[in-house]
Formats: structure tokens, C-alpha cells, sequence
């Protein structure tokens, strides 16, 4: 009796939520991501990458080990919660970059691609 004293409304219909409706009404995430994360592109238009190069002598942006500078930046831009770094290069470089290199030539060890031998060779591992 005392429901027949309001009107019914249709309620507040919420628009452009990426969550489904479950049957209870609620509204939950069904562990998809919200936002697709952009491909790593290694070749191609945007690429972060240098090419590997044909001499294995070569070090630096040339040996193609790891992103550029300009790549890094790149996705600090699109990530900005991002710690990502460049390869330690230098040929004096601080405490904590030597822990890093060390680090990174531990991780490292097993790789035997083109790319990741290149990676190992700027890092002068």
C-alpha cells in the first residue's frame, strides 16, 4: 500500500560505463583491462629500437642492444609512472649504475639472440 504513494522512475541510467551489469545490479570488473596498452613496436613507424647492426664490434645506439634515449622518452611520455632507464654505458659510471649493469649482465646471461647478444654487448657485459 504505502508504494502506491511514489511514482515509479526509471531511475539514473548510467552512461558509457565499460563495466557490465551483473544480475544483482551491480556494476563490476570482470578483470579485462580498461585501456588497451600500446604494442611494443621494434620495427617499423614508432619504433623504439635500433637495428641490430652487422658488426659485432659495434656499441652504443649502433650494436641495436636495448631502446634509444628518444625511445625511452617516448614512453616515459605514454607511462608516466614509469622508472625505465637507458643501458649503463658509460665507462665510469656511478655505484648505482654499476649495481645496475651488474644486475642487468646477471638477468642477461642466457640470452643468445641476435638482439639480446647486441643488448649484452652495449651493456659492455
Amino acid at each position: 500500500m504505502q508504494n502506491n504513494m511514489f511514482t515509479t522512475s526509471s531511475g539514473y541510467k548510467q552512461e558509457s560505463n565499460p563495466f557490465p551489469v551483473t544480475s544483482c545490479g551491480r556494476r563490476r570488473n570482470t578483470g579485462s583491462p580498461l585501456f588497451k596498452a600500446e604494442p611494443r613496436r621494434t620495427i617499423g613507424r614508432g619504433k623504439n629500437f635500433n637495428k641490430v647492426s652487422k658488426d659485432k664490434s659495434a656499441r652504443g645506439g649502433a650494436a641495436g642492444g636495448g631502446m634509444t634515449e628518444k625511445g625511452v622518452r617516448e614512453y616515459k611520455r605514454k607511462n608516466p609512472s614509469s622508472k625505465l632507464k637507458t643501458a649503463v654505458t658509460g665507462k665510469n659510471p656511478s655505484k648505482k649504475d654499476t649495481a645496475r649493469r651488474k644486475s642487468f649482465c646477471a638477468r642477461s646471461r642466457s640470452w643468445k639472440s641476435e638482439r639480446g647478444l647486441a643488448a649484452r654487448r652495449r651493456w659492455r657485459c
